[in-house]
């Protein structure tokens, strides 16, 4: 363990020093497979309640490209032809509780259901059902009764913590945005470790917080960690400035503040994989694995990054060159990490599809 005064030395570190954290971090790698997990990438719907100041997905119900939701025929069609693709995950992602607005309510009655969780649960059922694929959501902010429903029929799930810091609730970033309170994230990824579902989360570099609170929101992520044992992931993903957005003109993070960050995040989570997104990092992303990375993430062969769409997923084929030119070996993975295929972590309908 870190001390939080050893973490935020670490994370100003520079120089040859800067190398020495590199080395320590890599020195922590249990084999030299670097994962990835070929997905397909379903936004069921891009409206959502938070208002976010770094972001492009979002609509407003009356944008002429909004999409009040992605009709279940075009969702099954589309995890079909990922499965013809050999991918083996379902990403169901959607803007936070959009079923508050009257519109998604109503497209969703028109498809014979009542909400956003009920329509998700019944796409996740049927791709379990009638796809090679696992499901895996991203559906922000639930209760505990919610994820435990969701569980049945998901393989893992997901939630960005983003920072544990309060504050960001009045910067630009977050101070539209209800969804964001650090204290219902927490809470969320809590519920979800009492309920023992693998979990993926992680930390939104550059969007205004201190290195005091980067620390702050790994060691509550570690907190976490120690108490349930089920986060398999963790994303630091780097804030990435876009025409267009509230924080335009905001500074992204460097090269060097993200080395840092991946290299503590593995010295602290030596047990847990740690992924830097490659398309938000195309020029530079082998020195991330250098850092002590092991994961590229969801990489999809059919559909774009939704959330990044001017940032297009490398090929398989740059991803192996990438992973290769270091000396370590490309190997492909379940949304589920193999640590979390027990039954314990599973339900059986999930458990039984995995065997």
């Amino acid at each position: 363990m870190l001390s939080k005064e050893e973490m935020i030395s670490m994370l100003k570190v520079h120089g040859n020093d800067v190398l020495d954290l590199m080395k320590q971090a890599n020195s922590l790698r249990k084999t030299n497979k670097i994962t990835f997990s070929k997905n397909v990438f379903l936004p069921l719907t891009n409206i959502c309640r938070n208002d976010c100041g770094y972001c492009t997905f979002r609509r407003d119900p009356e944008d002429p490209d909004a999409t009040l939701i992605m009709p279940p025929s075009d969702v099954m069609n589309t995890i079909r032809k990922a499965d013809v693709y050999g991918c083996r995950e379902a990403l169901f992602t959607f803007g936070e509780q959009a079923d508050t607005s009257p519109q998604v309510q109503d497209a969703l009655e028109k498809f014979g259901f009542e909400g956003m969780l009920e329509y998700l649960y019944h796409l996740c059922e049927r791709t379990l059902n009638e796809t090679s694929l696992l499901p895996h959501s991203n559906p922000g902010i639930l209760q505990k009764s919610e994820l435990k429903m969701l569980k049945e029929v998901n393989a893992s799930m997901g939630l960005m913590l983003e920072n544990s810091s309060p504050r960001l609730m009045n910067m630009p970033a977050h101070e539209k945005s209800p969804g964001k309170d650090p204290k219902l994230r927490i809470k969320t990824i809590e519920n979800a470790g009492k309920l023992k579902i693998p979990f993926t989360t992680g930390l939104l570099i550059g969007i205004g917080e201190s290195l005091e609170e980067r620390t702050n929101s790994l060691l509550e992520l570690r907190r976490i960690q120690d108490k349930y044992d089920h986060i398999q992931e963790i994303i630091i993903q780097n804030f990435k400035p876009k025409p267009g957005i509230k924080m335009e003109k905001h500074p992204e993070p460097s090269l060097l503040d993200m080395i840092r960050m991946v290299a503590v995040t593995r010295i602290l989570f030596p047990e847990c994989g740690v992924q830097v997104p490659p398309n938000l990092n195309i020029n530079t992303a082998p020195i991330f694995l250098l850092s002590g990375a092991d994961d590229w993430g969801g990489v999809s062969p059919l559909t774009k990054d939704y959330v990044n769409p001017e940032s297009p997923w490398p090929e398989l084929d740059e991803l192996e060159r990438f992973t290769q030119e270091i000396g370590l070996q490309l190997e492909e993975r379940l949304p589920v990490y193999q640590k979390y295929v027990k039954d314990e972590f599973l339900s059986e309908a999930i458990f039984r599809k995995i065997a």
